[in-house]
């Protein structure tokens, strides 16, 4: 026995020693996120209730065998406003939640789904997709390669319901199935170190700027 016990551990030994490094030391899979979603500053007053508590809003995202799971939460929204949630390239803000300067466009957009607060300010919806480090688009037609959409946001169904809070209505943006929306309410922050979006769990910080590891 004591013979048979001396060959098992050679060959286990042996075996961890052909491993490669790579496969000992693989980062394990990030199977949840929690993230907050930041409301924008020129429309934070028209998103909640007058005199009312500051909106507040959350995606928590389950990663799932052939797609994941994303629920949204939020609250102390402006009762029955509606908005539509989608899934984008960019955002107009910086990690610390101040808008960015250099910001040109949300780039890339998917619409995902409506969102609507019910009589109290709340809302809650949930998806299944491809989400966490590969959700992306693509168009040859346009020369658009696979282009990621790592950010999470919703926007003003109507653009009425921002006005008040100076957006322009004769000018409303894509963001809704008619095309008619208004501005964006609230969405993701980047990562301060990576700048890549909370979708993206395994980001490869030798490439610069910094990628998402599929």
């Amino acid at each position: 026995m004591k013979r048979c016990f001396v060959f098992a551990f050679a060959a286990i030994s042996l075996l961890a020693a052909a491993t490669p490094a790579f496969a000992q030391h693989k980062p394990s899979v990030v199977k949840e996120i929690t993230f907050d979603l930041t409301a924008q500053p020129k429309f934070v007053s028209c998103l909640g209730a007058p005199g009312g508590p500051t909106p507040t809003a959350s995606v928590t995202v389950k990663r799932g065998s052939l797609r994941d799971t994303l629920t949204l939460t939020a609250q102390n929204l402006k009762p029955k406003l509606g908005f539509d949630l989608f899934t984008i390239q960019n955002t107009n803000l910086l990690s610390d939640g101040d808008v960015d300067p250099n910001f040109v466009n949300f780039g890339l957009a998917w619409y995902q789904t409506d969102v609507e607060a019910n009589d109290k300010g709340e809302a809650t919806v949930t998806i299944e997709t491809v989400l966490l480090d590969q959700i992306f688009g693509f168009d040859p037609a346009v020369s658009l390669a696979p282009t990621h959409a790592f950010h999470v946001g919703f926007w003003f169904t109507n653009p009425a319901d921002a006005e008040a809070c100076g957006f322009d209505v004769s000018t409303p943006t894509p963001f809704n199935g008619e095309q008619d929306a208004g501005p964006n309410a609230m969405i993701s922050l980047p990562n301060a170190k990576t700048n890549l979006g909370p979708l993206c769990t395994n980001p490869d910080t030798k490439t610069d700027p910094p990628t998402c590891n599929e």
